[in-house]
């Protein structure tokens, strides 16, 4: 089994995690995070962190603001890998209730994602997202 054909299988379980995540639960997707102290965030709640415990607590703040949303669309735009490191950059297309709203709305995200393998499997171990998705 190549290290790209596991990589696929982990991104679709990543997918599937962060569709959890825009419903309000940040676990499945904290679960695809490294839990090493390297491990870096910079989502579109706050400012980028470093470290296992603040990536965690970044996640829960983050989940906290979605619900009832569904990421219906990974559209891949590049994806490189290696044996020992892999990079995808993907516009996420999301529909959920943000905030305290009653309405869905749109909620794409431009996503850079790195990931390296540990204990047998590939890890994020960093994620970037913003909601620059059009010029």
């Amino acid at each position: 089994m190549s290290a790209e054909h596991d990589l696929d299988e982990v991104i679709a379980q990543c997918q599937l995690a962060l569709d959890e995540f825009v419903k309000g639960n940040p676990e499945p997707m904290q679960m695809m995070f490294s839990h090493r102290e390297d491990v870096s965030l910079a989502n579109p709640f706050g400012p980028p962190v470093r470290g296992w415990e603040r990536v965690a607590a970044a996640q829960d703040r983050g989940a906290s603001v979605f619900r009832d949303g569904e990421i219906y669309d990974f559209e891949t735009v590049a994806k490189y890998v290696t044996d020992e490191l892999a990079c995808i950059l993907w516009i996420e297309r999301t529909n959920a209730k943000v905030g305290g709203a009653e309405d869905v709305t749109p909620c794409d995200l431009r996503v850079t994602m790195t990931l390296r393998p540990e204990d047998g499997t590939w890890k994020v171990v960093h994620r970037h997202a913003d909601p620059i998705t059009t010029a």
